[in-house]
């Protein structure tokens, strides 16, 4: 799943459509493989991004919370606790530079990824 699109159902305050549309924009993005689709793919994206839209606002209208809403400012707390957990551990892990060994020491591989044999 990409990394931008975020949880947006069982907030307090609820998501904005704001928050849902750049979901949905992150998600159309990712799957058409555009950052900015060129004028002939146009139309399609656009159309596409209204749908996820309507119906990504759709799902969380309907959506059923079990457990009591969560605050963004406590999202971020927990985001914020999580990289720097990630950034010491990078700081204590010793650095290895590993070196790939060169091709013709490899054996050779198939499309299948299977060790081809030699016809020499």
């Amino acid at each position: 799943m990409c990394r931008n699109i975020h949880t947006l159902h069982n907030f307090d305050p609820p998501a904005t459509a704001e928050e849902i549309r750049d979901a949905a924009l992150q998600y159309v993005r990712k799957v058409s493989g555009y950052t900015k689709p060129p004028a002939v793919n146009r139309e399609a994206f656009d159309r596409a991004l209204d749908a996820v839209t309507r119906e990504t606002t759709r799902l969380l209208s309907e959506l059923v919370a079990s457990s009591p809403a969560r605050t963004r400012e406590h999202e971020h707390a927990k985001a914020r606790e999580r990289w720097e957990r990630r950034q010491a551990a990078m700081r204590s892990e010793p650095q290895h530079h590993h070196h790939a060994a060169p091709t013709a020491a490899r054996p050779a591989r198939n499309q299948r990824g299977r060790q081809s044999s030699s016809t020499s």
